[in-house]
């Protein structure tokens, strides 16, 4: 993937990908058939297993993810970002579940972390304006994610604060604390996709 770019802004590194305009609309138009079959989306809700405090979060269905081939698109990433960070191939890649996560007003994912090895973020609808603070010199943190490592040293953050924009990507290592503020300036659906994946022994170890 030409477009992956590798972030180190503390220990662990974040790759970033773009999401292809195509398999956004492929994943919006699977959100939007099934958020109107209220069967479906009964039997796909996984919001209890999730730490969300938001509208709704459920699992995309396997067919679906293999006709839109996401595994291939999540893996192809995963081997560049293994290959450029840590200088290793790639042998298995395994998705062990896939989510979908519908936020509004005033709701928010409280700090926690994912299982497997490696997980990510993809955003598919972001409200135009997440609103502003009054206060100054302060950063908005409404509706953004943040990832957070450590403590803060001399030359070391703990936290990187990512705004959320259509079609980015951020993988990261499951065990990478996270959480997303909330918005409280319009209604407007805050949409994004998660996963969680294991690797292949080697991949996943820390030894070189």
């Amino acid at each position: 993937m030409s477009d992956l770019q590798i972030l180190r802004p503390f220990g662990p590194s974040i790759a970033k990908i773009t999401m292809p305009d195509e398999l956004i609309k492929s994943l919006n138009n699977y959100v939007d058939k099934t958020i109107l079959d209220e069967k479906k989306v009964s039997e796909l809700d996984h919001s209890n297993q999730l730490a969300g405090k938001v509208k709704q979060e459920f699992l995309l269905e396997n067919k679906f993810m293999e006709e839109i081939k996401w595994g291939q698109f999540l893996g192809r990433a995963v081997k560049t970002w293994l290959e450029h960070d840590s200088k290793k191939e790639l042998k298995s890649f395994e998705i062990i579940k896939c989510w979908i996560v519908r936020q509004f007003q005033n709701e928010y994912n409280p700090i926690h972390h994912h299982s497997g090895h490696v997980s990510g973020v993809g955003y598919l609808k972001v409200p135009e304006k997440l609103g502003n603070i009054s206060e100054k010199k302060k950063n908005n943190d409404k509706g953004r994610l943040t990832l957070i490592h450590g403590s803060v040293n001399l030359f070391s953050k703990a936290t990187y604060v990512i705004k959320p924009v259509v079609g980015d990507f951020y993988l990261f290592p499951n065990y990478l604390l996270h959480t997303v503020y909330p918005f409280t300036d319009t209604n407007e659906e805050r949409r994004s996709i998660s996963f969680n994946a294991n690797l292949d022994r080697d991949s996943a170890s820390y030894s070189n």
